[in-house]
């Protein structure tokens, strides 16, 4: 593939300059196991590390390579392998707070122009996680669209749509049936020559099969999902850039079984439009939607303009992103007190050397 077909732009050649000018050559992250990866570029399909100088200076996880990254790398052709030394600037990022109690982001794709947030027809249904995957994608800079698979098993598929409709607001809703091979030119609209897409959701929800059949053969290993909960095992283990036949990329990802956020808060603005142009037009600016005079939250929530779940839903991950923000600044100030600890330490063993030496 050439550098175009992968995804290169002006905006990319044009922060890739002063790395040609070393020596180094252009290559996209296709795929990541642990510290290894999979580059394409000019040369081919080049087995990668990260330079020590690189992984010494990035301060968290978002500075190292992430699938779909375009970098700067050091290409050996003739060993098909390569060190990767810098990180170009992202064009966009799907990012969520890792799993567990650390305050650290992960990088799941990058340089994504369209979102496939899949979800199942069946008993994975939920608006919940819908709107929490709309937060998120809102926030990478990528534009989503909501994918409804496994329609041949909803008995009332435009019900669901309507659904999706009532919280995706101005997204596109797609529903499709992968495994029936039905409405998916409509997926493959969205995925034009140079574009890369990438497919998020839970386990058991079809995303392997969807890319399947937009490959036009089976490639990516599925498997069937429980009957009781709908529920599917991890057949996806690594994120993998893959080319499509007709032109255009898609990242396949792990099914995720906990998204937590990792957002300023401008993702959940948008997410829920709706409810901020209620606050808008609040008596008072400060309203807190509690029982203010005016408040034109609380009335739409009276008369059912907005629904209750949708509200809650809201404040819960208002909470979430208010906790983030003060884990952040906790984790800052202890990372600034540990570098000064660190200074004042070196400070001490330099005057005590000194003492040692006679020079004081």
């Amino acid at each position: 593939m050439t550098l175009s077909e992968l995804g290169w732009t002006p905006p990319f050649a044009e922060h890739f300059e002063p790395f040609r000018e070393q020596g180094l050559a252009p290559g996209r992250v296709a795929r990541q196991e642990r510290q290894r990866y999979l580059v394409c570029g000019e040369q081919g399909e080049l087995a990668a590390e990260v330079a020590g100088r690189l992984r010494h200076e990035a301060r968290s996880r978002r500075d190292l390579p992430a699938v779909g990254d375009w970098v700067a790398l050091d290409a050996r052709p003739a060993e098909g392998t390569a060190t990767i030394h810098t990180v170009l600037p992202r064009q966009s990022a799907f990012v969520r707070k890792i799993a567990g109690g650390h305050t650290e982001e992960q990088v799941v794709a990058a340089n994504v122009d369209v979102v496939f947030l899949v979800s199942g027809l069946d008993h994975e249904f939920s608006l919940r996680r819908l709107e929490r995957y709309l937060t998120l994608v809102w926030e990478s800079g990528a534009a989503p669209v909501v994918v409804l698979n496994k329609a041949d098993l909803c008995p009332d598929v435009e019900a669901r749509v309507r659904e999706a409709e009532a919280v995706a607001l101005g997204v596109p809703i797609l529903a499709v049936s992968a495994a029936g091979n039905q409405g998916l030119d409509a997926l493959r609209g969205h995925v034009t020559s140079g574009h890369t897409a990438a497919l998020l959701g839970s386990s058991g929800v079809g995303k392997s099969t969807i890319i399947n059949r937009l490959l036009g053969r089976d490639v990516l290993e599925v498997a069937p999902v429980r009957e009781d909960d709908s529920r599917g095992r991890h057949t996806t283990t690594h994120r993998e850039l893959i080319p499509l036949p007709d032109g255009g990329l898609v990242i396949d990802t792990p099914g995720m079984r906990e998204l937590q956020l990792w957002a300023d808060g401008h993702g959940l603005e948008h997410a829920f439009d709706d409810i901020a142009e209620l606050a808008a037009r609040c008596r008072f600016r400060d309203c807190a939607h509690s029982g203010e005079p005016g408040c034109a939250v609380q009335q739409a929530l009276a008369d059912g303009t907005l629904d209750v779940a949708r509200w809650h839903s809201y404040l819960k991950l208002q909470r979430e992103l208010r906790h983030l923000e003060r884990r952040k600044d906790q984790k800052a100030r202890l990372a600034e007190e540990g570098k000064w600890k660190k200074i004042a330490q070196w400070q001490r063993a330099r005057e005590k050397q000194r003492r040692k030496e006679g020079l004081w």
